[in-house]
């Protein structure tokens, strides 16, 4: 398949449409064999349209300008695709490329076609199988409306139904690394669209994808003003440029989501190390509000290098990285940035891409098949031993609600399998301190391995698999799987001596009572030691 891209975008390969251009080419590539050339008008030689028909008169087929636009007649008729790629200008199309469009009249007859609407002309060569796409950016924060002179000029030019479009608001955005989450989710529904356009047409799934907005509007014209760097006029000052951290802090800003207020304000004070400059992000209830001065009693302070957090921000730097490596630090409520993308994240929160919700893990499952044995089975063996078995059976059913981890597995068989030992007489005394060694060793191993026991199960209130990649996270999660571990390697010397003694009533008590301290300690643990790790005392010198 070949397929001719003609670039109207003045700015060329940095065109923010051939962005998407390029995107919908990638996926076209994934169905079919395509060549694919690029013509940037830009930087070809065509002359404006003068209007003398000879073209029509006297060299039939031929204008009497020599420069490129031959050139490009030639290589849209042996094209199997062309592709119009140009940003919006003024609602219509950049000069240059109304320039070639112009110089396309000797591809048509001078005659008028009586069949056609609004007397149109008939093509010189047979254009019946060629097929076309309009890719297209704007500066506006919607595409709707913004195209009709586009689509009027392009429906007579190449007939109505006759080319598929894409036309996409807040342009500007794709030139913004630290708008990449959402901006990439856009473009995969681009290459999607070359996908099903190289097999046919474009779904209409697709489509009302395509059609959705990247931001909503108010968060877009926030990003859209704050982004031309320039302090808003008052009364008491007159219009001056904006410093680059405050302009940075501004477009941030403007990505709150105001559905995650929680009922309190914060406040988010930005400290820019390199640069001796403070922001503060104010966010409330209807929005986010930027203070230079006159500032409040903060309740989350970040002070980093704004290259640093710029790094962060374009996606170059991990920020739970650098934390670790304390390019910068974090003082008062840590909670704020674990649950940074909730207030400050860049990902859409349109229906239409929300993400199908995932099952969770759920700690219980794993905990359910060992009780029977520790708290039935060292008074009725034969009792705790069937219920052991019944609920490891159940285990399975509760799957289809929950995400199943490794350990669920685990714990199921091999309560299950002492649980049997139990049925057949096996004496409690060795079987239940074996249950809390086999446990225990379950968690202690882990403590080795990449991924801890906790993280699995505590990952849910932390962003879920995102947070598997957070250093941080695991390195508190590592050091609570190991004191879990060590709880229950301890375990089964003392309730081996109390099984032995034959004074059984203080066991279960103290199995409960040391377990649930530790739980109260490990939700503790889990907010104060990032928090106190990125404060300013854990810094290192």
């Amino acid at each position: 398949m070949n397929v001719l891209i003609i670039n109207g975008s003045p700015k060329g390969a940095k065109s923010n449409s051939m962005k998407l251009t390029e995107a919908f080419i990638e996926g076209m590539k994934e169905t079919s064999p395509v060549h694919a050339e690029t013509l940037t008008v830009s930087k070809l030689d065509i002359r404006p349209c003068i209007g003398c028909f000879g073209c029509w008169k006297a060299t039939p087929g031929r204008c009497c300008m020599s420069d490129d636009m031959a050139m490009v007649i030639e290589k849209i008729l042996s094209a199997d695709v062309v592709i119009y790629s140009f940003p919006l200008y003024y609602f219509g199309l950049p000069s240059h490329l109304k320039a070639l469009i112009d110089r396309q009249l000797p591809m048509v007859l001078p005659f008028m076609e009586r069949e056609a609407q609004n007397g149109s002309h008939p093509s010189r060569y047979d254009m019946t199988n060629k097929r076309y796409v309009l890719i297209s950016t704007c500066g506006f924060y919607t595409a709707e409306g913004n195209y009709d002179a586009v689509d009027s000029q392009f429906t007579h030019h190449l007939g109505k139904g006759r080319y598929e479009t894409i036309y996409c608001g807040q342009g500007e955005l794709f030139r913004v690394p630290e708008l990449r989450n959402r901006t990439e989710e856009y473009l995969m529904t681009v290459r999607t669209a070359g996908r099903e356009f190289a097999d046919g047409r474009i779904t209409g799934e697709t489509r009302e994808l395509l059609s959705q907005l990247l931001f909503p509007r108010d968060v877009f014209e926030r990003m859209a003003d704050a982004s031309w760097g320039i302090e808003p006029p008052d009364q008491t000052r007159v219009q001056e440029k904006s410093h680059p951290a405050i302009t940075f802090t501004r477009q941030m800003a403007a990505l709150y989501q105001k559905n995650s207020w929680n009922g309190k304000d914060l406040v988010l004070e930005m400290y820019y190390t390199d640069e001796d400059k403070t922001a503060q992000l104010i966010m409330g209830k209807d929005g986010c509000e930027v203070l230079t001065r006159d500032f409040q009693p903060f309740t989350t302070r970040i002070s980093t290098p704004l290259s640093v957090w710029m790094s962060i921000a374009k996606g170059e730097i991990d920020g739970q990285t650098a934390l670790m490596k304390h390019l910068y630090q974090v003082d008062g409520d840590f909670q704020l940035l674990i649950h940074w993308d909730d207030y400050l994240g860049s990902s859409s929160k349109s229906d239409v891409h929300q993400a199908v919700s995932k099952k969770e893990s759920n700690m219980t499952l794993m905990l359910l098949p060992w009780f029977p044995l520790w708290f039935t089975g060292i008074y009725h063996p034969a009792l705790g031993g069937i219920l052991s078995v019944l609920v490891s059976a159940a285990i399975p059913f509760f799957f289809f609600r929950y995400q199943p981890t490794v350990f669920d597995v685990f714990s199921g068989f091999t309560a299950a399998l002492l649980g049997i030992l139990a049925i057949t007489g096996f004496p409690p005394l060795i079987l239940v301190p074996v249950s809390y060694l086999l446990f225990g060793l379950m968690w202690s191993v882990t403590v080795f391995l990449k991924i801890p026991l906790t993280a699995y199960y505590s990952m849910n209130g932390y962003g879920g698999e995102n947070a598997l990649k957070n250093p941080l996270f695991i390195k508190t999660n590592r050091i609570l799987t190991a004191c879990w571990g060590i709880l229950y390697l301890a375990t089964p010397l003392w309730t081996y001596l109390f099984l032995i003694s034959d004074f059984k009533a203080p066991l279960s008590i103290i199995n409960t009572i040391l377990p649930f301290l530790l739980g109260c300690f490990t939700k503790w643990f889990q907010k104060w030691y990032p928090a106190c790790y990125a404060a300013s005392k854990m810094r290192k010198n």
